[in-house]
């Protein structure tokens, strides 16, 4: 089509220029007006000729590109007899035409299938502009929401006055959980947020998800764990002193009446101070698990600020080695950069550590090339870490799930509080305490910081 339709504007020029020729020959060699003006007259049929052949072209590109603009697809370019040229870019323009609207066909199709997909999910989906307008907000939202239209974000002050806020605060690629007091009483919401261009157009795209089943069946499962674990140390504290008291009970009593002084001995007296001081050190050691367990509800408030963690690593070396002196544990450090900073309370940080630490050595008590590292770094999400490995036995997958409940301890004389306390501090952090294990080759507690 592009040869032929070049050789249409060539011919058609070098008539034009042939005529021309033709007239400056016939006015100046020939002398003849009449003729002249004759050559004069074919010519400018020719021009008129050439120009609307051109035009008849352009028209059809440029009347085909604004029925595209304005999203008409329904135009057809019908063939005109005698000239290929414009019947063959009459069909040619027909293709594109019927392309463009398959395209905008399956186009379509995918959108109504993510529509419906988008719908379908439990998750409420909310997509707005910087305005506030909502472009799209699936069922699932307006159910958690409690809401039949929602096209402004303004109207979230209806359901809850902080609920505006809370939604414009979250930033982009972050996770945040939120409270309101909707229709059916507290709800607790996790929202994550992701920000995107779309013709010109800043959206913000956030998922918000229901998490009330989810707490209320953490929270359950938590007070399970705490009930048996409190049953177990309080039925072992109390039930030697019950025993021994009514052992003792005996000693001043005869079916159910009370003994003579002259018949108390010096083997009684005895026997009941004896008796009398288990029951004091039972007393004690339930006082100080309370105390424990009044540690873990009774933490300060952290007092962040910018630590090097360098210098952190250095001072909780040198607390270890202060009390270990005759360990054999070989200590490393791994940093990322000598700059990594960490955003946290600094005494509170460093009793995790030195917490995880003392859990390693006893770990590697029996371990004759016993290794722990201490590793500093953000992991694939960007969060900054602090971890602790060791390569002693490692800890089975049963327990990790254990490890963490308050006063469940797997050694003799653990109080079974500092891993709980730890994993506090770090939720007081606004992070979390994580741990993994091989068996038999290595374990790693991390503290992750948002």
């Amino acid at each position: 089509m592009k040869q032929s339709f070049t050789l249409n504007i060539v011919v058609r020029i070098l008539i034009v220029a042939v005529v021309s020729f033709g007239i400056g020959w016939s006015f100046f060699e020939l002398h003849s007006i009449v003729f002249g003006i004759f050559l004069c007259l074919v010519n400018l049929g020719v021009i008129i000729n050439l120009v609307n052949y051109q035009n008849s072209v352009n028209e059809r590109i440029s009347y085909f590109f604004e029925a595209v603009k304005n999203g008409d697809f329904s135009q057809l370019y019908p063939n005109i007899k005698g000239d290929k040229i414009i019947n063959k870019l009459n069909q040619n323009l027909n293709e594109v035409n019927q392309q463009i609207q398959q395209i905008k066909i399956e186009s379509q199709q995918q959108d109504q299938y993510f529509r419906a997909v988008i719908e379908h999910v439990g998750t409420g989906i909310l997509t707005y502009d910087e305005k506030g307008f909502v472009i799209h907000a699936n069922s699932a939202l307006k159910k958690i929401l409690g809401m039949e239209h929602f096209t402004h974000l303004k109207q979230l002050e209806r359901v809850d006055s902080t609920l505006l806020n809370s939604f414009r605060q979250v930033q982009e690629r972050d996770q945040k959980l939120i409270s309101f007091s909707g229709k059916q009483g507290k709800v607790n919401l996790a929202i994550k947020a992701n920000a995107f261009k779309n013709r010109e157009r800043n959206l913000v795209l956030l998922s918000v998800q229901d998490i009330n089943r989810e707490l209320d069946e953490k929270e359950l499962d938590s007070w399970l764990k705490l009930i048996r674990v409190l049953t177990h140390e309080i039925m072992n504290s109390i039930a030697p002193v019950t025993s021994l008291s009514e052992s003792l009970s005996s000693y001043f009593q005869k079916d159910g009446v009370a003994i003579s002084p002259e018949e108390i001995n010096e083997k009684v007296i005895s026997t009941t101070i004896r008796g009398l001081e288990v029951i004091k050190e039972q007393g004690r050691g339930l006082i100080t698990f309370v105390e424990s367990y009044r540690k873990l509800t009774r933490l300060p408030k952290p007092e962040k600020k910018r630590i090097p963690v360098k210098d952190l690593f250095d001072k909780i070396i040198l607390l270890n080695k202060v009390e270990n002196q005759n360990s054999s544990i070989q200590l490393n450090v791994q940093i990322e950069s000598p700059d990594f900073e960490i955003f946290a309370d600094e005494k509170l940080i460093s009793q995790v550590l030195l917490n995880l630490m003392k859990n390693s050595r006893e770990a590697l008590t029996d371990k004759a090339n016993g290794q722990i590292t201490l590793i500093a770094g953000r992991n694939r999400n960007g969060q900054h870490e602090l971890c602790v490995k060791d390569n002693g036995p490692g800890i089975s997958k049963e327990l990790l799930d254990e490890i963490f409940v308050p006063f469940f301890t797997t050694r003799e004389n653990g109080s079974g509080i500092g891993l709980s306390l730890s994993r506090q501090i770090m939720r007081l952090h606004g992070g979390a305490l994580l741990a993994k294990s091989i068996p038999g080759e290595e374990t790693v507690f991390c503290m992750r910081f948002q």
